[in-house]
Order: C-alpha cells, then sequence, then structure tokens
C-alpha cells in the first residue's frame, strides 16, 4: 500500500510540471484502459488523442523555453494539473491492478499535489519574472523521469516527489519572510 501511495505521488508531481506529457507516456504504457473509461474521451480514436497528446507535449517543451510561453502554460497549468494529477492518480492505481475501493480519495490526493506544485510552480515565475532555462530543462527531465518511475521504481519515484513537497513547503516559508520583510522595510502609508 505505501509504494502505491509514492506512485500516485511520483505519477501526480509529474503532472504538477507539465501536462502533457505525464499522459502521453501514460497512455504509451496503457493506451486502451486510460482513455476507455473516460466518457467524452472513449468516442475519440485513440490515435487522434495520441496525435493531440504529442502536440501538446511539444508545445510545452518548446513553449517554456520563453517567457510568454511561460505565461500561456502556467494558466492551462493551473487550470488543469488538478484535474491531469487525478487522472494520472488513477490510472497508475488501475494499472498496478490494487483494488482500492474508494478511486476518489487516489484521485482527490493526486490532484491536490499536482495543484500544489503548480502554485509553487507559479509563485516562483513571478518572484523571479521568469523561470531560467535551466531550471525548465531540468523540470522537463524530471517530469519525464518521474512518471517513468511511478512504474519501474515507485519508492524512488515517491521519494522525489515528497522532496519536491518539501521544497514546496521551504518556498512557501521564503516567501512570507521575503513578503514580511518587504512590509517591514517599505514606508509607512497613513
Amino acid at each position: 500500500m505505501f509504494t502505491l501511495i509514492l506512485a500516485v505521488l511520483s505519477a501526480s508531481a509529474a503532472a504538477g510540471m507539465r501536462i502533457a506529457l505525464p499522459l502521453l507516456v501514460i497512455s504509451l504504457f496503457d493506451e486502451d484502459k486510460l482513455w476507455s473509461k473516460l466518457p467524452f474521451v472513449a468516442k475519440i480514436n485513440p490515435r487522434v488523442i495520441l496525435a493531440i497528446l504529442i502536440s501538446w507535449s511539444l508545445f510545452e517543451l518548446f513553449a517554456s523555453k520563453k517567457l510568454l510561453g511561460q505565461r500561456i502554460l502556467q494558466i492551462f497549468q493551473l487550470i488543469f494539473s488538478p484535474l491531469v494529477g487525478a487522472l494520472t492518480a488513477v490510472t497508475v492505481v488501475e494499472i498496478a491492478e490494487i483494488d482500492f475501493t474508494p478511486t476518489w480519495i487516489i484521485a482527490v490526493v493526486g490532484a491536490v499535489f499536482a495543484l500544489v506544485l503548480t502554485l509553487v510552480q507559479v509563485g516562483w515565475f513571478f518572484r523571479l519574472r521568469g523561470i531560467p532555462i535551466f531550471i525548465v530543462i531540468l523540470e522537463d527531465i524530471l517530469c519525464l523521469s518521474l512518471v517513468l518511475l511511478a512504474f519501474s521504481a515507485p519508492q524512488q519515484g515517491g521519494l522525489i516527489a515528497l522532496l519536491l513537497l518539501w521544497l514546496a513547503i521551504r518556498s512557501s516559508k521564503a516567501w512570507r519572510d521575503w513578503y514580511h520583510h518587504k512590509k517591514q522595510c517599505s514606508p509607512q502609508k497613513n
């Protein structure tokens, strides 16, 4: 059970970084089960879905290197990362063929985890006025690695995801301290 939770956290962390790339990798693992259970998507040909995911993944990979592209992607990530986090979490449970009765709990954990990482990413974007390119490349590599680790080595992937959560918590404390320091240094208005 603990291994399942770590695998779910690993896949959800990847969904918190990118939207289409985790879905693309998961769909390559399990094309039939993933899309056949979604009501609206089940009617679409899997090849069309695969083409859309490949196109959006390429857009994410190239647009994330420019400032305007980062802004556009963050809007989509804020909207869709909880949905993709929930979908990847439930898919990991189904691919592992573990009977976990309240599936919605796994979906909520995945959605919240993906949203938290996306919010931290947006916070750093506005604090730094753009994410440096070496961090974006590292994020792409980490996203792909986390999805692959969710299936091949869930303990390691889950530990990396927990480390990312710890960094997110540390970031929020750093932002809080920075905000209070900035507030104390600014002149008082009457």
